[in-house]
């Protein structure tokens, strides 16, 4: 028998067995895939009709962390670890632990640029083996130029606050007066209120003395650099660049907006940047370019216009980034309670609606919330809370209702990810007087989701069911809704925001107490299945998958002829994926995942399907209709 024939005859046996096709909608016989149980398995990212997407075709979504703010201390050189040892350990642990499959790698332009003109061979030498640490571990990176206030030199020893970024003689090419603050409870302040940061914010932008000029070169031999001191398959997992972390201008020209500084200063800095990337390489590879720092703050007296309106259509060769914290929350006065249901929809809409205006992918790479002071105890409801903005456009109680509503699911980078988190020794503005040790070690913070304990083990710091995390790493073919109630803890109260609805009992009593995600997507006729991470809290035996594909309790491995399977994910840290695999085109599927039912009984799983079905095709198509 030829192949076509036994692939058409495998294709009605899936239908017959698993709904997956219907007798009137058989696609047509593909190509078979290439050998090997895992051939789709590429970690190289382009940016394709305003999403991530993959060599086949599959939406791409990016979770993980910040790695990490060790980068902003002098205690490691400028690097986030110590030793490459401690790299690979923290890897192993963001997989295992924390679910992640992308970093943000900070990298430190004092550092790499300690004397005008010379790039440290050295320094970069050491940041590109601690990213390969990350890369060998299947996680994907991009890394960041990064800088707050500037640069720490120009801080007194004495100083209250730090900052980091430029190297010590561009600050003195400036002649910058005295740093001060005033009256500042925060360091954020010191981007508005400290004379001598703004001056010399002012400065880069203007390329006065060509520290600008002086930057991009050191960026373009850094890409370089990495590029070159990577292999190729290394390389694959590099998906892009962060030119500048959180641009402000510092001061604004006479007569000039917050809009028009983006459109003429902040915007042509950028096409340098692409300019330089393409020069060193990285030709296929998108610049992840922040707007105004300020631009979507939720205060509104610290809000700017902004988000690169002038930009136009940044495409393939740009990603829209942009950070997000609670300022509300985080300052103790402007919001008093802790974050709700539904608390940032609005605000991540907004990220996702600028995104789409300028037909690229999003980011959102940096959010979080202090850990340790005065309003930590928001923590678990403003970090449940932003995750869940990441996951859809809609607050629990209304996404069953209306799925199709839920929008894309955003990529996203968490702040951050620093295993000595309380074990730092930093001689604070190069002060013996002042050695911090505690939290982040930098400005009072402390948002760190790792420590490691007194074994020298990784442990998380959060709650793991808020971490790591169910979400749709590839979905070979076009989200429609997603949802993930991890029921994560605040204290001791368990917090449900969205419960399956009573109008379907059988699932209801399936997902019982327990996590439960669902995803649905239309296929696009690929041959690569779509992935959905599995947390540690998912093991096989325990795990329940309700899909129109097939219905299954402690799914078996992957095999190319199996519709729902699982298998580790890359790198060899024991992570693992569900793998839903649909060889049709434009049908609309969904599989729900759970954990919740020890051993759920055949008609249990039946009842549940048939729910989920016609809820499915109800709510979905009433939208579309």
């Amino acid at each position: 028998m030829d192949m076509p024939t036994i692939r058409a005859r495998l294709l009605i046996v899936l239908a017959v067995l698993f709904g997956s096709v219907s007798v009137a909608g058989v696609p047509p016989a593909t190509a078979a895939p290439p050998p090997g149980p895992l051939w789709f398995d590429d970690p190289a990212v382009t940016v394709q009709g305003g999403r991530f997407t993959d060599a086949h075709g599959r939406e791409i979504v990016l979770r993980g962390y910040n790695v990490s703010g060790g980068t902003k201390l002098a205690e490691n050189g400028g690097l986030p670890f110590a030793s490459v040892a401690d790299a690979r350990k923290s890897a192993a642990a963001l997989r295992a632990l924390g679910g992640g499959n992308t970093i943000r790698f900070l990298l430190s332009w004092a550092y790499a640029e300690p004397e005008r003109g010379r790039a440290d061979t050295s320094y970069l030498a050491a940041a590109t083996a601690q990213m390969k640490a990350f890369l060998d571990a299947g996680i994907r990176v991009y890394p960041d130029f990064h800088q707050d206030l500037y640069s720490r030199h120009l801080f007194d020893a004495d100083s209250w606050y730090t900052g980091d970024g430029a190297p010590r003689w561009a600050v003195e090419a400036g002649n910058y007066p005295d740093e001060s603050c005033g009256i500042c409870l925060f360091w954020g302040q010191n981007i508005t209120q400290n004379e001598a940061v703004k001056r010399a914010s002012h400065d880069f932008w203007h390329n006065a003395h060509g520290v600008q000029d002086a930057f991009l070169a050191t960026a373009e031999k850094t890409m370089a650099y990495v590029r070159q001191h990577l292999s190729a398959d290394q390389f694959r997992g590099i998906v892009g660049f962060d030119p500048y972390n959180e641009p402000h201008a510092g001061v604004l020209d006479s007569g000039q907006t917050s809009r028009a500084w983006e459109k003429d200063v902040l915007w042509p800095f950028y096409e340098r940047f692409r300019a330089r990337m393409d020069t060193a390489g990285w030709r296929d590879k998108p610049a992840f370019v922040e707007p105004n720092l300020f631009w979507n703050a939720n205060i509104d007296f610290q809000r700017q216009e902004g988000g690169l309106l002038d930009a136009g259509r940044l495409g393939p060769r740009y990603v829209f980034n942009t950070h997000f914290y609670d300022q509300k929350a985080i300052s103790g006065v402007f919001m008093w309670g802790k974050a709700a249901d539904g608390q940032y929809t609005g605000d991540f809409r907004t990220v996702r609606e600028r995104a789409a205006a300028a037909q690229t992918a999003a980011v959102v790479s940096e959010f979080g919330h202090p850990l340790a002071g005065i309003v930590s105890d928001k923590a678990p409801t403003v970090l449940k809370a932003m995750y869940q903005a990441l996951d859809s456009r809609l607050r629990g109680a209304d996404w069953w209702s209306d799925p199709a509503a839920s929008g894309p699911v955003l990529s996203g980078s968490q702040w951050q990810w620093d295993i000595y988190n309380g074990r730092h020794r930093e001689l604070m503005n190069g002060n013996p007087g002042k050695v911090l040790t505690q939290g982040d070690a930098w400005n009072d913070e402390d948002l760190s989701a790792v420590r490691l304990d007194d074994s020298g083990k990784p442990v998380l710091r959060q709650d793991a069911r808020l971490l790591d995390r169910l979400y749709p790493s590839a979905s070979a073919g076009t989200t429609v809704g997603f949802t993930y109630e991890d029921r994560s803890r605040d204290g001791s109260t368990t917090l449900t925001w969205n419960p399956v609805p009573g109008s379907l009992p059988n699932v209801q009593r399936l997902v019982g107490s327990g996590q439960y995600g669902l995803l649905l997507w239309r296929s696009n006729g690929g041959a690569a299945p779509t992935e959905l991470h599995l947390p540690a809290s998912f093991p096989t035996a325990s795990t329940t998958v309700v899909s129109d594909l097939g219905t299954v309790h402690a799914p078996p491995a992957y095999t190319a002829s199996a519709p729902v399977g699982v298998a580790e994910e890359p790198g060899g840290a024991g992570s693992r994926r569900l793998l839903l695999t649909a060889p049709d085109s434009g049908v609309l599927h969904y599989a729900l995942v759970t954990n919740g039912a020890a051993a759920p009984s055949a008609e249990l799983l039946a009842a549940a399907r048939s729910e989920l079905a016609a809820w499915a095709a109800k709510e979905v198509s009433r939208r579309a209709g």
